[in-house]
């Protein structure tokens, strides 16, 4: 019985190729960041309120003028067809029955337009919640110019930037499974060249990208547009200055630069120098419903998963991912209703209590081992 997001990766490992197992679990490095993400978590102790009573809880957010019926998001995450022959689409289909945002990656195997039409009609008695597009900035730009275009035809609500990249990260277990590429029949579907056959273009990783990029698409765009994977508070504020609608809080799931301390661990930080001037959104380590509930209570207006996604979707397809999210779901609204909280709205800093955050040197006991 798949009764945790542990389960659903046991499961998982059962039917995929380890390689495609270790491109999910792994990260760079030592894997230190992937570790650290969850063992935070774990540190974080919630301290509830009683007599608050409240038969229903409200699950409900609204995040840059998009409605979700869970504060749940679905961090971008590429290569869905590895997983499952729809791939994204059931993806899709499983996050707008349950009502959470999906962010589309960028490094898709379906294309926005496609995600976005199995979406119509599968939500459950109101409408599915946006997707909104993750998108790597690249030197050319009017190639970037034209993927913005398409996200917003196909009726994307926001663009996630992902800026953590300037180069790839080193991804020491792909690099040992000789996986480096997709396998034949599959491609990244945003970066083909137009026409049956159209040349693949790489996703550009560039060092050269800077805060005038980001001003650029600010004047090409009437999107919100969130920044992904900046972590020092200096950044956060750069970020409110030039115009940027909110933050996703990531370490890229670890997969990025080993050894940075692990998202959660930021938040009260960022939450301070963004000063609720903009939404943050954080990613990075959701195992539990007791992990959104932290995250919440100590500023994040909702949380993203990346890996239990992947697991899910190779478990039991459009199926999995909707097990998923409804399991998480149900754990978020147990905690609130322990917590004394009528809704997200109720939770607050005071909720939860913080040991001395370790070195994260900590976490690396077990390098290159399995990520649980």
């Amino acid at each position: 019985m798949l009764m945790t997001v542990q389960d659903f990766e046991t499961a998982a490992r059962t039917r995929l190729d380890p390689v495609h197992a270790d491109f999910i679990a792994g990260g760079a490095g030592d894997e230190i960041t992937v570790r650290a993400n969850e063992e935070a978590f774990r540190r974080l102790r919630l301290l509830p309120r009683v007599l608050r009573g409240s038969a229903e809880r409200s699950l409900d957010i609204t995040v840059l003028g998009s409605r979700a019926r869970t504060p749940i998001l679905l961090s971008p995450t590429a290569f869905h067809k590895l997983l499952d022959e729809e791939g994204e689409l059931a993806t899709a289909r499983a996050a707008a029955a349950v009502g959470a945002i999906m962010i589309v990656s960028m490094a898709s195997t379906v294309a926005v337009e496609d995600i976005a039409e199995a979406t119509r009609g599968a939500g459950e008695n109101r409408d599915p919640a946006p997707l909104w597009f993750q998108l790597y900035l690249q030197p050319d730009l009017d190639f970037t110019r034209t993927l913005v275009r398409r996200a917003t035809d196909a009726g994307c609500a926001a663009l996630v930037v992902t800026v953590d990249s300037p180069v790839r990260g080193a991804h020491e277990r792909d690099l040992r499974n000789g996986f480096l590429d997709l396998p034949d029949g599959l491609r990244c579907e945003h970066m083909a060249e137009p026409g049956e056959g159209g040349r693949v273009r790489p996703i550009a990783m560039s060092p050269e990208i800077s805060w005038q990029h980001i001003d650029w698409l600010r004047g090409t765009t009437s999107l919100p547009i969130l920044l992904k994977g900046a972590l020092h508070p200096e950044d956060a504020r750069l970020a409110v200055r030039h115009g940027v609608d909110g933050l996703l809080l990531s370490n890229h799931g670890g997969r990025q630069l080993d050894t940075v301390p692990a998202t959660i661990e930021l938040l009260p930080e960022i939450h301070a120098a963004v000063a609720g001037r903009i939404p943050i959104v954080l990613d990075g380590g959701v195992r539990r419903g007791t992990d959104v509930v932290k995250a919440l209570a100590l500023g994040a207006s909702a949380v993203g998963i990346g890996r239990p996604v992947m697991w899910a979707l190779a478990e039991g397809g459009e199926k999995g991912v909707r097990r998923l999210l409804e399991l998480l779901r149900e754990e978020v609204d147990h905690a609130l209703a322990l917590c004394g909280a009528s809704g997200v709205r109720d939770l607050t800093p005071d909720l939860v209590r913080a040991p001395a955050w370790p070195d994260t040197a900590a976490y690396a006991t077990r390098p290159g081992g399995a990520v649980s």
